[in-house]
């Protein structure tokens, strides 16, 4: 049986994400298939796009025009100047994604950016996010931002906050419940029956046993031990600044950072263009661009596609390695 085609959402019409589905589908019409959900009004104009009504349609759709599953807006979608009145379709497109996922007509859910204010403004968002609503959207309890790229994947346990307030945040059972996701999503999504997963210390040189900064020996140290002996392969606290070397990243398959730029600077300095974020814990899959919707250039057509078509890419492996673990 062939894979459902992967849903792609719109995200905020004003930014890049209709010209960004438009070079995926470029790029990709004859190595894989997804579908748009999304105002075809929003599309470049001049470009092949064809309206489907079946998620299945897109597989034959695909080979000669961007498959669209059509949810029109009741404004139009000027470049760069987002309109508070899309928010709700907005929101109501990644639901439909999502129920299209959960009940397999979809493989999995690619998500182009949104913009928080403007959902605020026009529908009174209440999530901090787009994977907050998707874990609130499918009933998930905890949800783990990975950073994958060919290169290095990585996961931050905390994530938007202010660095001084990461080591209040950081927890033995949040950096257990991380780690473990992890460890599930590696073996089910990504094929790896055994992950190896590092894990780097707080402060510099992993706190050198206790010199600076407690927290690598009294509250990392011990989480790492118990996992050990659960039989993970996991290993550290490492100094992060030894970790992100070719022959470090040859040893491991996931390093778990501390905090969010300890997590984005190596994968960004080694792939800026084809990082892809991944969200871990949900019952579906979702993978989404690593940019926003970037309204300084819209609708000039120059925006870079390769993170949306590694998105999509990853979505299509995870989605066919958790088919064949089934």
């Amino acid at each position: 049986m062939s894979q459902a085609p992967i849903a792609l959402t719109c995200g905020e019409p004003a930014g890049v994400g209709p010209e960004l589905a438009v070079k995926a589908w470029e790029r990709l019409k004859g190595e894989l298939s997804f579908f748009l959900i999304g105002d075809p009004a929003h599309l470049p104009e001049g470009r092949p796009f064809e309206i489907i009504s079946d998620p299945a349609d897109a597989v034959s759709v695909m080979p000669r025009a961007l498959p669209v599953l059509e949810h029109p807006f009741p404004a139009q979608a000027t470049p760069g100047v987002p309109d508070p009145k899309n928010a709700q379709a907005i929101l109501d497109i990644i639901a439909r994604g999502v129920q299209l996922a959960q009940s397999g007509a979809a493989s999995a859910l690619t998500t182009a950016p949104i913009h928080k204010k403007a959902l605020i403004d026009g529908a009174a968002f209440k999530y901090p996010g787009h994977t907050e609503y998707l874990a609130a959207l499918t009933g998930a309890d905890r949800v783990v931002m990975m950073l994958a790229s060919p290169d290095l994947r990585v996961v931050p346990v905390t994530i938007h906050i202010a660095l001084a307030d990461v080591p209040a945040a950081l927890t033995e059972d949040l950096l257990r419940d991380t780690i473990r996701i992890t460890h599930e999503a590696l073996i089910r999504d990504f094929a790896l029956p055994a992950p190896r997963i590092a894990v780097a210390g707080l402060n510099p040189h992993a706190g050198e046993s206790g010199v600076m900064g407690q927290e690598d020996l009294r509250l990392i140290a011990p989480v790492i031990d118990q996992l050990q002996s659960d039989g993970l392969s996991i290993t550290g606290p490492h100094s992060a600044d030894t970790m992100f070397h070719a022959k470090a990243r040859g040893q491991y398959d996931v390093a778990i950072c501390m905090y969010h730029d300890q997590a984005l600077i190596p994968i960004k300095t080694l792939d800026f263009d084809r990082g892809v974020n991944v969200t871990l814990g949900l019952p579906i899959i979702r993978t989404s661009p690593d940019h926003g919707t970037a309204f300084d250039i819209a609708g000039q057509g120059i925006a870079n596609p390769s993170s949306t078509i590694e998105a999509l890419r990853l979505a299509a492996e995870m989605a066919q390695a958790r088919t064949a673990g089934r």
